[in-house]
């Protein structure tokens, strides 16, 4: 049987989702409690490779096991012997073939300004001190759902075979004294959210007109676009699949 876990976790303490011969990581913590727990060696597989530090609040990987288990019974179980970082919310049958990674529909991030200092969420969002103009952000953000191509958001020397993306909404808004920046798209290259939001950030500084976005994404050179930004204020936020996977 196939399995879906559905999960959050608070990425500060590790290198990132994928394992990592040399530092800890989140599909390792997971893999090892479900092993631990279940008696048997269990791999799962992400939707996704979140980076170093960067946060989800909604993550879904996929395990397969042919033993029997209360579904209440091991999400309580495996919470218990989960750091505090990691959290399992609910694992549910799929069919055979569903996958994690190829079968989401959507998937939708946010990055999380800080527009003025404070000490309680310095670990949750990037400060940025000058005063941003939000307004030629806005507009600069919507120029992205106008392509397809955004190379020049991507980390040099990926291994994909396109960088085409299908960009569905972006989104802006002040929420208590932070400025959210929402993007769902059917897929995301390497880094691109961080490049995106430094690039925007810059013409939020006035270091970039709003037109400038059409010259670096024609460009598909990520030496066009602006900086990454940190990852304490990236969050994987939600991932969508068709209903037709679950049993």
């Amino acid at each position: 049987m196939r399995y879906f876990l559905e999960l959050s976790y608070n990425g500060k303490a590790y290198h990132g989702w994928q394992n990592q011969p040399n530092a800890i990581s989140v599909q390792e913590v997971i893999e090892k409690a479900l092993s631990t727990i279940l008696k048997e060696k269990i791999s799962i597989m992400g939707a996704g490779r979140t980076d170093t530090g960067v946060h989800a609040k909604q993550m879904y990987a996929h395990f397969d096991f042919d033993g029997d288990f209360n579904d209440h019974e091991l999400l309580y179980k495996l919470n218990s012997f989960l750091p505090k970082d990691v959290a399992l919310h609910r694992i549910f049958p799929v069919k055979a073939d569903a996958h994690t990674r190829f079968h989401a529909e959507s998937r939708t991030y946010l990055y999380r300004i800080a527009l003025q200092k404070n000490v309680f969420n310095f670990d949750e969002a990037y400060w940025v001190k000058p005063k941003l103009n939000i307004k030629n952000m806005t507009e600069a953000a919507n120029i992205l759902l106008e392509y397809k191509d955004f190379q020049s958001f991507s980390k040099s020397n990926t291994d994909v075979k396109t960088y085409n993306c299908n960009i569905m909404a972006v989104h802006l808004e002040t929420v208590d004294n932070e400025l959210h920046f929402t993007i769902t798209a059917d897929r995301f290259l390497r880094n691109m959210v961080r490049a995106i939001v430094g690039t925007l950030i810059n013409v939020g500084l006035g270091k970039l007109e709003v037109t400038d976005i059409h010259r670096i994404i024609s460009s598909k050179n990520r030496s066009e676009a602006g900086y990454s930004v940190p990852a304490q204020g990236l969050y994987l936020t939600r991932i969508i699949y068709p209903e037709s996977i679950v049993l």
